[in-house]
């Protein structure tokens, strides 16, 4: 991806300054890639059982939940990454210029924290993933020892690729892409020919809240992606086209998730254990036969390589807007040493994978949605951001609003928060108001988060948006902004 002056593969060292009109020379195309990598995950194949086996839906149901998930999940995600071409810079350093320079550190930092959970989550995949490979080809069964060292080399991966940045993961993102497809293809045939159809399709059909639910489940994985769509979309011009910036992120999405999700449903029918499985990973050695098994489990581990460092490269940047003084490739390994020791916790103390893991998405979501809905608000009236502004952390900042806070923004961001939780069922947390009603029990909490903190944010009185004072003194002339 040819996103800067810099030869491609070299290592990124622009932090958190807006990328100058000069090095914006991206397509929009190459986010397709980005965002099929970012799914390639066996989890949407246990998710698509948890629709048949703990939601009780039919196999009808499952495709309108693996299609409805992806439209709205990463129509927002092509949505607020519009911001990215606007300013050039990361998400969570625009929001600077919406929450305030203090503000933005109450959602940057519980959108760290949740990230942290994130990358524990595929790096635990991840790792189960090569324990799987090592049982199948050399019968090598997992123990702690294995376990920590098979951790310890998907986070160093990891960490090494999202530190040497952006060229490098577009670059993996897309040969992954071309792999992955191919033996999915093969998936997919092994499947069609080797499934008791009449079993799948005589299933009668589940509640209609329970399919809502679902959507909400598959959706959460790109609900988490929304605060960091513009880190991707920073090395695009201003003349780069909107539509087309949604157009990719929801097809590339898309067409990882329906196919993946659909699987899951179709191999929980014979196997409904999947959905319950001890880990994410093994029932593909016993489903699968060997030949496809195994390079379609080290492809997924390479496709759950990028996604974990697609988060932590994003990741890095948050860490930066707290405060941290390193530069973004060091800000990364804060989040690889939390992912390894939160991961070793997960492999050897938790007892249920797919309970944290479905627990984590439905807090995520409405973590993640608060920021959603008052910066996806703020978008509609903020059509450019001081770049200069943006990186003064202090009083003199055009962004520093009230004691370095934006009221508005800060005050509908934690009553949206505040209302989605009531709504909010999980095994680790279960708001007051989420049952009796059809936001509860239709799991509408991250929605009704989004709604609240926009709409209270469209309504509060707002700090006047301040003219840029340039976006970059190394590109005096600044080409007209395309909305």
């Amino acid at each position: 991806m040819s996103t800067t002056s810099q030869s491609e593969g070299a290592l990124e060292t622009r932090g958190l300054e807006p990328v100058p009109d000069s090095e914006r020379t991206a397509r929009t195309r190459e986010l397709f890639p980005t965002w099929v990598a970012a799914n390639i995950s066996v989890l949407l194949l246990t998710m698509g059982a948890s629709l048949v086996v703990t939601y009780k839906l039919n196999f009808w149901q499952a495709i309108v939940v693996a299609t409805a998930a992806p439209l709205v999940s990463y129509g927002l995600v092509g949505l607020i990454s519009i911001a990215g071409k606007r300013g050039g810079a990361p998400g969570m350093a625009l929001s600077r210029a919406v929450f305030g320079q203090r503000g933005n550190l109450l959602p940057g930092a519980l959108i760290w924290v949740a990230r942290w959970g994130w990358e524990t989550i595929n790096a635990v995949t991840g790792a189960y993933a090569m324990l799987t490979v090592l049982d199948i080809l050399l019968g090598v069964k997992s123990n702690t020892f294995l376990i920590i060292v098979t951790l310890l080399v998907f986070v160093v991966t990891t960490f090494a690729i999202s530190g040497l940045g952006i060229h490098v993961v577009q670059k993996c993102n897309k040969y992954a892409t071309y792999l992955f497809g191919a033996f999915s293809v093969l998936v997919l045939v092994y499947l069609v020919m080797n499934t008791d159809w009449s079993a799948v399709f005589d299933r009668p059909a589940g509640k209609m809240s329970l399919m809502v639910a679902g959507t909400g489940l598959i959706a959460a994985g790109g609900v988490s992606w929304i605060p960091s769509a513009p880190d991707f979309t920073r090395y695009l011009p201003r003349t780069a086209s909107s539509k087309a910036m949604v157009a990719s992120s929801v097809g590339g999405a898309g067409i990882v998730v329906l196919p993946m999700v659909l699987m899951g449903a179709v191999m929980a029918v014979s196997t409904p254990d999947l959905a319950s499985a001890a880990d994410p990973v093994s029932f593909l050695g016993e489903i699968l036969p060997l030949w496809i098994a195994v390079p379609y489990l080290l492809i997924a581990l390479v496709g759950m390589v990028l996604i974990n460092s697609m988060s932590m490269y994003s990741a890095g940047f948050t860490a930066q807007t707290l405060g941290f003084k390193i530069p973004r490739h060091w800000a990364v390994s804060v989040n690889a040493v939390i992912s390894l020791a939160f991961g070793g916790v997960l492999m050897l103390v938790a007892k249920s994978f797919m309970g944290s893991f479905i627990a984590f998405l439905s807090l995520l979501a409405v973590a993640f949605s608060a920021w959603v809905g008052v910066f996806g608000a703020d978008m509609l009236r903020r059509t450019e951001y001081d770049a200069k502004a943006l990186l003064d952390t202090t009083p003199t900042s055009a962004y520093w609003y009230t004691g370095g806070f934006s009221p508005a923004a800060v005050a509908a961001w934690a009553v949206g928060l505040g209302s989605g939780l009531l709504f909010t069922t999980s095994d680790w947390f279960t708001g007051p108001l989420a049952a009796n009603n059809p936001v509860g029990e239709y799991g509408l909490g991250w929605v009704a988060t989004i709604v609240v903190s926009g709409l209270l944010y469209v309504v509060l009185p707002k700090p006047a948006v301040p003219a840029p004072a340039g976006a970059d003194e190394a590109d005096e002339e600044r080409a007209p902004l395309a909305v």
